[in-house]
């Protein structure tokens, strides 16, 4: 994998009105943060994680909606978006959360109000309950939460962690153009895709003609992946059922009904492991609610703050959970270190 720095120059990521990009250097990592001007000073700060082959985009239609409670950031995790590949090749949920919580020690922003879809909704729940004196509350749409009977529609996602399988889909996959690509994922992800938008449509389909041109755009998504199904299989205290258990900030969960990764009968198992838990369920919802039906998650956001008003900072205790390193990692959990996609 060529260096950040040599890395060919593709077509820049675009910012919707009322946002701004910058870069953020951190030891191993370049961010890439998408950020909105607050209505008014001294509202409190939320972070927003996407999931597996998204960015920071996928949270545009929801933080508008929050501009006059929250002060709003999005990342790019590391070898998405516009975040190049990490210097260490690490695309574990460890690893990613390890991104978060560096971002979130030097910019000094915690605790934060922590949103998470799918991968980044297993990325936020390890971040929470390794660090919760970085989280105020926790928002998780479509959790990447283990699951003993996966949905048929999920397993192709799953098999791009084994060794050779994403080669032979890209072999087969050669002649696609990012219009079939794209309706297929959109296809996928929501429960109607006829809810997007022409212009939506349009801006996708060439961020994933950029993101094409990107040398590590298959070896990010394999290993991340890889990264998942790698996680799924953790027992112990590094089980992240387990760690959803030890998460003390009021956590709103989400899941929709026409979900074909994640699955809607996981809903109550989450509302049941997350001890201060309220849930939303959304019939007609696809797996990125957030895009389909952000004033409805908005509102549910609101009434999460309205239902823990005076009580979300108490859940600040100033230092990480006891066995847990500070940088969000849990020291026996072997990292992802596979070198090939």
């Amino acid at each position: 994998m060529p260096p950040a720095n040599v890395l060919p120059r593709v077509a820049a990521v675009k910012a919707a009105d009322g946002e701004r990009l910058r870069s953020v250097h951190l030891p191993g990592i370049t961010l890439t943060v998408r950020s909105r001007r607050p209505a008014h000073e001294g509202l409190p700060p939320a972070l927003y994680v996407h999931g597996l082959s998204g960015s920071s985009q996928n949270w545009s239609a929801l933080m508008p909606l929050l501009d006059g409670v929250v002060h709003s950031e999005a990342l790019d995790l590391p070898g998405f978006g516009d975040s190049p590949p990490p210097d260490d090749g690490d695309y574990s949920i460890t690893g990613h959360a390890r991104a978060v919580v560096r971002y979130l020690d030097a910019s000094g922003r915690g605790p934060v109000h922590l949103f998470g879809n799918s991968l980044g909704g297993a990325v936020v729940t390890r971040v929470a309950a390794a660090r919760p004196d970085l989280v105020r509350t926790l928002t998780l749409v479509s959790p990447a939460l283990p699951e003993i009977r996966v949905q048929r529609s999920a397993v192709p996602t799953g098999l791009l962690a084994v060794p050779g399988v994403a080669t032979l889909f890209t072999r087969l996959t050669r002649e696609w153009t990012a219009e079939q690509r794209v309706r297929g994922v959109m296809a996928l992800c929501y429960g109607d895709p006829g809810r997007v938008s022409e212009e939506g449509f349009r801006n996708a389909v060439e961020e994933m003609e950029r993101r094409l041109q990107l040398p590590y755009f298959w070896d990010a998504m394999v290993r991340s992946a890889r990264g998942i199904v790698n996680a799924y299989t953790l027992g112990g205290q590094h089980a992240l059922w387990r760690q959803a258990e030890r998460v003390l900030a009021p956590t709103l969960l989400v899941y929709g009904g026409r979900d074909q990764l994640v699955g809607y009968r996981m809903a109550q198992r989450a509302a049941r492991a997350f001890r201060d838990s309220r849930l939303l369920t959304l019939p007609d919802a696809g797996h990125v609610a957030m895009m389909e039906y952000p004033e409805t998650v908005a509102t549910a956001f609101r009434e999460l703050l309205a239902d823990t008003a005076g009580t979300a900072d108490a859940v600040d205790t100033g230092k990480p959970a006891g066995g847990e390193r500070t940088d969000g990692a849990a020291d026996s959990e072997p990292a992802n270190q596979t070198t090939g996609g």
